[in-house]
């Protein structure tokens, strides 16, 4: 038994939320900077592993104030949690064919506060890159409250609701490089 390893591809993968604003409208935002890797049991796909750490300072809506409240203490408080990681536990249901459907499970950490989360995943494809290399795809989407991870700043509104939703929808969109001559022996 070997595990593959492919790791993250940056520039051609996306890490993008959304919350609802004033409860009618959705802000939309996306982390620039993450990297990570996939360990891929061929044997047994339910038995790979998935590890992302996020740049916490890279949340971008596209509106200089509204990122620098997002990363105040207030919410992320970069300057003393900088990094948010994803560790999977488990993968359920995992198969190897173009739109083949599966769970991620593992541990989110946002703010020193760990939970565990539950990825919807689909199998995008594999293929060969112009310049020799194995790239793999793949989109995970998950829905999180992001009071459980200690983000509770709000304002109520004058007209009923909040501010800011505590419903976080996130949407990945993942492309990883297969590791030339990187295969482990599975544990």
């Amino acid at each position: 038994m070997a595990r593959t390893i492919w790791k993250i591809d940056p520039a051609h993968t996306s890490l993008e939320l959304s919350v609802k604003h004033m409860v009618f409208t959705t802000v939309r935002g996306r982390f620039n900077r993450l990297e990570g890797t996939i360990e891929v049991d061929e044997d047994d796909p339910d038995r790979s592993r998935v590890v992302v750490e996020i740049d916490a300072s890279s949340l971008d809506t596209g509106v200089v104030e509204r990122d620098r409240h997002l990363r105040s203490p207030d919410f992320l408080d970069v300057e003393r949690f900088p990094k948010i990681t994803f560790r999977s536990r488990r993968v359920e249901g995992a198969h190897m064919k173009p739109g083949d459907r599966f769970k991620v499970v593992g541990d989110l950490t946002i703010r020193d506060q760990t939970h565990e989360v539950e990825l919807e995943a689909t199998f995008n494809g594999v293929g060969p890159d112009p310049w020799g290399a194995e790239r793999a795809g793949f989109h995970a989407e998950t829905e999180i409250d992001r009071r459980a991870w200690g983000l509770t700043w709000n304002q109520a509104l004058e007209t009923g609701g909040i501010l800011v939703g505590n419903t976080v929808h996130m949407d990945a969109e993942v492309e990883a490089v297969k590791q030339a001559g990187v295969t482990q022996a599975a544990a």
